[in-house]
Order: structure tokens, then C-alpha cells, then sequence
């Protein structure tokens, strides 16, 4: 049952990278996880809280945690990272959360399959999309009016992935920081799909319009990709979590470590250059916790010489993927997955 505690927090937004050297394990301690919030982080009841399904559905829900306890039980490892994610990568720096690399993290999600409530709901024949609404409330830059955060997913998504209402991180009961009693996890998009503080999820019969739907987490200004276009799948992307930028190495054998991740297809190749991109070896692949998870990687490097170096890592997907070697620009600095570059002194 659920447990006899709160999920409040100071009010205050939780922006927060995880350290680097902590990515190069598997899977991330909760203590070391990024953290992200919109607005206040909410104190829930744990005894009154409900998840609400209604909308476009046969059967409108209102459900305990005893209730989705009673559904089968799933489990999955998913990588989420921020859409901005590398921002101060970007020149000029775009709006939003001054993030640099650590708003990425890997965890165990477990709780029920979201298809399996839907399936329970049943949606309507005009049901196109599925919104989800966390009880954190709040006025967005753009708005006028107090509103929830809210995102939706297409239907077939919702219905097709491996998306999660979880209760349990790492294999204890999700923390206030992290959506306590129950989040969305959705593997494979960026982390603002995987809603926190779930309070309820509505079929919609046409396309939401809300703010962070249409004005925030939406591609603007970017080649190839038209204005306004929801951002979705993470983009593939390697990071060096160990030397850490400006570390300084003995001339001698260096372990070069990593971790790297696609939403879009698994990571195949990783490749280090320790010459500024000249020319580039292939890394060793360790085995990702599961197929929505990041895989660590390391290198073996043996300086040639004292002096200052340029080490960089650059991941490719089954799909074909690579970093680009330069920020693909955007007005809001969205899916920056530009090869990651480390100064390193060997002395």
C-alpha cells in the first residue's frame, strides 16, 4: 500500500544537474539524478490522492494506489534527459534553464504499463491524444492564468511503448523531488513527456494546445524541422564522465569513461578523439540495463606527450544518428546533442 508520508518539498524550483562522474555508472544513484520543475514542487496527500482518467474514454476511472497495485506489475531502466540539456553549449545562449551536461540521469522506473489503465478506460473511437496532468500548478512565462503542468502524447504512443505510471525509483518509493506518489515515464522522449505529481489523464479528441504543449518544449528556428513542432525523441549523445574538463592526468595510461544514449534507436558506436578531432577510435561498449537505457563506454588512451590535449566523444544510433560536430541552432536551445569536448593537461 501506499506509504503513510508526504511528497512536499521547499517551494522552490528543482533545478539540478547530476555530477558527470556520476553517469559513468549504469544506473544513477537517486541521490545523484537531476531534477526538474516548472513550478513549486506540490505537496500531495498521500492518503486522498487519486489518478483521474476521464475524457474521451467508455469508463471514467478514479484510482487509488491499492487499485493500480491490483494491475500486473512492470518494470523498466529508462535514461531521461532534459530537451535543454547542453543549452550553454549553444552561442548565443538561448531563454530557458542554463543547463551544461548533467541534466541527464538513468534509473529503474517500476509501477504499471500505461496501456494497461487505458486498456481498463477504454478509449472512445474519436480519441486522438492523451493528456497528462501533474498537480504542480503555476503561471507560465508566456501565459496570463494559473495552469498545470501538462503534455500530452499521441494516442499510439500511449498505447504502444513501454510507458510507465511509476511509483518506485531505484527500487524505492519515488521521493517529492521525482514525482512522488506517481509519475509518467515515458522511455525514449525527453523528460518533460514523463510528467510528475500525476494527478490525472484525459483522451482528447483533438490535439492539445497548451502552453507547455505549443509555446515551451517546441522546436523554433531549427533547418528541416517546421515552427512549433512538439519536441519528442531524445537525440543520440555521448558524454565523457571521467577525466572531467581542465583535469590534469599523468603521462601515462588514462581510462577515458563515458555513457551514452538515443530515444530514437540504440546506441551502436562510440568513438573518443584525443586530438581534437583529427582521428577518432572506437570505444569499448559496456551492456545498457535495458533497451531504453544508456550504455557506459571506455577508452583506453595513452598520451604521447605532456601537454595540453582536446578529448572528445561522439556517439552513433542503430538508426544512423550521430552527434553533429557543431550545435544545431534553436531559438529555445532544445536537443543540443553536440559532440562532447574535454581539456585535458597531462603533466
Amino acid at each position: 500500500m501506499i506509504p503513510d508520508r508526504t511528497g512536499g518539498a521547499p517551494p522552490d524550483l528543482l533545478n539540478q544537474e547530476a555530477p558527470l562522474c556520476a553517469l559513468a555508472r549504469p544506473i544513477t544513484p537517486t541521490a545523484d539524478f537531476y531534477r526538474r520543475s516548472n513550478f513549486a514542487v506540490p505537496h500531495v496527500d498521500a492518503g486522498t490522492w487519486r489518478l483521474r482518467v476521464g475524457g474521451e474514454v467508455a469508463t471514467p476511472l478514479s484510482l487509488a494506489r491499492s487499485d493500480l497495485e491490483a494491475l500486473p506489475r512492470a518494470s523498466v531502466s529508462v535514461t531521461l534527459e532534459c530537451a535543454g540539456n547542453g543549452r550553454n553549449l549553444m552561442t548565443p545562449i538561448p531563454p530557458g534553464t542554463p543547463w551544461g551536461l548533467g541534466a541527464v540521469s538513468t534509473a529503474g522506473f517500476a509501477g504499471v504499463r500505461l496501456r494497461d489503465v487505458l486498456e481498463r478506460a477504454g478509449p472512445t473511437a474519436a480519441a486522438v491524444e492523451v493528456l497528462f496532468e501533474g498537480a504542480d500548478r503555476g503561471i507560465p512565462d508566456e501565459g496570463d492564468r494559473e495552469e498545470p503542468f501538462a503534455r500530452s502524447l499521441p494516442l499510439d504512443v500511449a498505447l504502444g511503448g513501454d510507458a510507465l505510471l511509476a511509483w518506485e525509483m531505484n527500487g524505492e518509493p519515488l521521493t517529492g523531488e521525482h514525482g512522488f506518489p506517481l509519475r509518467l515515464v515515458v522511455p525514449g522522449w525527453y523528460g518533460m513527456a514523463s510528467v510528475k505529481w500525476l494527478v490525472s489523464i484525459r483522451l482528447l479528441a483533438e490535439p492539445f494546445r497548451g502552453a507547455f504543449q505549443t509555446e515551451r518544449y517546441v522546436y523554433r528556428g531549427e533547418a528541416g524541422i517546421p515552427d512549433g513542432t512538439p519536441v519528442s525523441r531524445i537525440r543520440v549523445r555521448s558524454l565523457i564522465a571521467s577525466p572531467a574538463d581542465g583535469d590534469r592526468v599523468p603521462l601515462g595510461p588514462v581510462e577515458v569513461r563515458g555513457t551514452a544514449w538515443s530515444g530514437i534507436a540504440p546506441v551502436e558506436r562510440v568513438e573518443v578523439s584525443t586530438d581534437g578531432g583529427a582521428t577518432w577510435a572506437e570505444a569499448a561498449l559496456g551492456d545498457a540495463p535495458g533497451p531504453y537505457a544508456a550504455r557506459t563506454w571506455r577508452l583506453a588512451w595513452l598520451p604521447p606527450r605532456r601537454g595540453e590535449f582536446r578529448v572528445m566523444a561522439r556517439a552513433t544510433d542503430g538508426a544512423g544518428n550521430v552527434q553533429p560536430a557543431a550545435p544545431v541552432a534553436n531559438e529555445l536551445g532544445y536537443g543540443n546533442n553536440v559532440i562532447h569536448t574535454v581539456r585535458l593537461t597531462v603533466v
